[in-house]
């Protein structure tokens, strides 16, 4: 076997195995042993193959990471509208308990509804900002002084 199929298969190799993972990291990798076989293919010795796939594999494992610090971090899945139509969504809230829970109706059910942190419970139109299992979680639209 000669060495560009030995690159090839374990670029394969990797491959297969981020699919079976979700590793991204893995074909960032795989691209570096790529760069291994075309080195191969362009006749370099073992040690500069060695070096290129090194370099294109970790250059591109630094490139997605700074990537990745550039942007901010996904919301949760609970909080994201993306995933979840109910958020941004209007309610009204009639009023609240001590416990700063309430049952609001919403798209024709009765709904358990609790007061985000940070937010003063009043009465009147509240943004749905998350959905935890089977409860609202709602801010106000207005904050009262």
């Amino acid at each position: 076997m000669s060495e560009a199929m030995v690159w090839w298969s374990l670029a394969a190799g990797l491959v297969a195995l981020e699919l079976l993972t979700g590793t991204f990291y893995l074909l960032m990798l795989s691209i570096g042993l790529a760069a291994g076989a075309l080195a191969s293919h362009a006749g370099l010795a073992m040690t500069l193959q060695m070096t290129v796939a090194a370099l294109v594999g970790g250059g591109a494992v630094a490139a997605w990471r700074w990537r990745q610090g550039r942007h901010p971090v996904a919301l949760r899945a609970t909080a994201n509208k993306d995933v979840n139509m109910d958020i941004g969504e209007t309610v009204q809230v009639k009023q609240w308990s001590d416990e700063r829970q309430t049952r609001v109706s919403y798209r024709g059910a009765d709904w358990t509804a609790t007061l985000a942190a940070g937010s003063e419970p009043h009465e009147g139109p509240h943004r749905i900002v998350e959905v935890v299992g089977n409860r609202l979680i709602l801010k106000p639209l207005k904050q009262t002084s």
